[in-house]
């Protein structure tokens, strides 16, 4: 059996693409499911690294309602000032290949609420580093007090985050139609989730 799966995993590439922009000898799809993800707080210096990955998606236009491109300098301003920047990154090397930001979704009196974005490196995606990212979140939410997780805007095209909420328990508020503007210029649907910590 094992080497039936071995097989298989032959069959099946991917490249991973360092952080220099030059693509990597192909790997095993089986390797790189091996990578041992570590989340940690992120560090002024994760800025550069950090604002890449969060641009990634920004430029999708398919996830995030932001539209502006974070640099260094903003990037670690704009990480510096959430509640908790999670870091994920390969546990060998040190490779950073995905983030997460926490922050109260209000104030005063629904301060209790935190609301937080996800983003994985595009050559990263389908590896599992996404549910990783939003477990250590609902736990550091929890840490620092918030009562609540809620997401205002998950676009009813994102299936892959739709059936992770689905699978961790999250609750479906209802739909908001056309409540995001897609990046070709049409509107998609939202869905509110919400999940008590």
């Amino acid at each position: 059996m094992e080497d039936l799966r071995d097989l298989l995993f032959q069959r099946k590439t991917c490249v991973r693409q360092r952080q220099t922009g030059e693509k990597c000898v192909l790997l095993r799809s089986r390797e790189c499911m091996k990578m041992e993800i570590t989340i940690r707080e992120y560090k002024k210096e994760d800025a550069g690294a950090a604002a890449e990955i969060w641009n990634q998606v920004v430029e999708d236009g398919v996830a995030f309602p932001q539209m502006e491109m974070l640099d260094e300098t903003s990037g670690d301003q704009f990480f510096s000032e959430q509640s908790y920047t999670g870091i994920a990154a390969d546990a060998q090397t040190g490779e950073i290949v995905g983030l997460y930001i926490l922050h109260p979704n209000n104030v005063g009196r629904c301060g209790h609420i935190c609301n937080a974005s996800y983003a994985v490196r595009r050559d990263m995606r389908g590896r599992h580093i996404g549910e990783k990212l939003v477990r250590h979140c609902m736990d550091k939410g929890r840490e620092i007090g918030f009562r609540i997780l809620q997401f205002n805007a998950v676009v009813s095209s994102n299936t892959n985050a739709l059936r992770l909420y689905e699978k961790l328990g999250f609750v479906r508020l209802g739909t908001i139609p056309g409540g995001f503007l897609m990046k070709d210029g049409h509107y998609e649907d939202i869905i509110p989730h919400y999940h008590l910590l």
